[in-house]
């Protein structure tokens, strides 16, 4: 409930012109990977939606359940944008991700597929769309074995990218505040740009 009081600030504050527009911090590279349903899905599919990203894998025992959680939670908080604004998971473990598992894994959390995808693909091609493109850390340290969960890492910040392709913003999920700053900031460049 708190937040839903937050959010009518935030539009009221948007409405007044208080608010700073979220800076733009550099454009993405086109990127294609394959969605839970096992179609092509990328910047192109993208284009003219504002999405916020995140870096998850299914199998991952710490961080991932809850920044998932609150991927959710935004989900919930942004639901009057509908499909205007969309959500992307990507995995930093896509071998073992596969469309299948990112369905499964999505259901538990009760993913709208309609707005929040979840991408696999070429562990290579995500490494560097995560790490040169989003700026974001991901990887694996080096030698460890396949099952070796806690050597994956990857960073716990929402992004949020304007539908141009764009980054306007990186966020701290571990944050309740940064959170509700995205949130703010997702409605208002999916208004200026609806």
């Amino acid at each position: 409930m708190a937040s839903l009081g937050f959010m009518g600030v935030a539009i009221h504050d948007l409405v007044q012109g208080r608010s700073q527009p979220p800076p733009r911090l550099g454009a993405l590279p086109d990127f294609t990977f394959t969605r839970q349903d096992g179609q092509p899905f990328g910047l192109k599919q993208l284009r003219g939606h504002p999405f916020i990203a995140n870096f998850i894998f299914t199998r991952c025992p710490t961080v991932c359940p809850v920044f998932t959680q609150k991927m959710a939670r935004v989900q919930g908080n942004t639901a009057k944008l509908g499909t205007d604004l969309q959500l992307v998971s990507f995995s930093v473990d896509p071998a073992y991700d596969t469309p299948e598992r990112l369905t499964e894994y999505a259901k538990k959390y009760q993913a709208d597929f309609t707005r929040w995808n979840f991408l696999t693909g070429d562990y290579v091609t995500l490494k560097d769309t995560i790490v040169q493109g989003f700026k974001i850390s991901m990887g694996r340290e080096p030698g460890a074995a396949e099952d070796d969960l806690l050597s994956i890492f990857h960073g716990t910040h929402f992004v949020l990218v304007d539908g141009t392709g764009e980054i306007r913003g990186y966020y701290d999920s571990a944050d309740p505040e940064a959170t509700r700053k995205l949130e703010a900031d997702a409605f208002r460049i999916t208004r200026e740009e609806g």
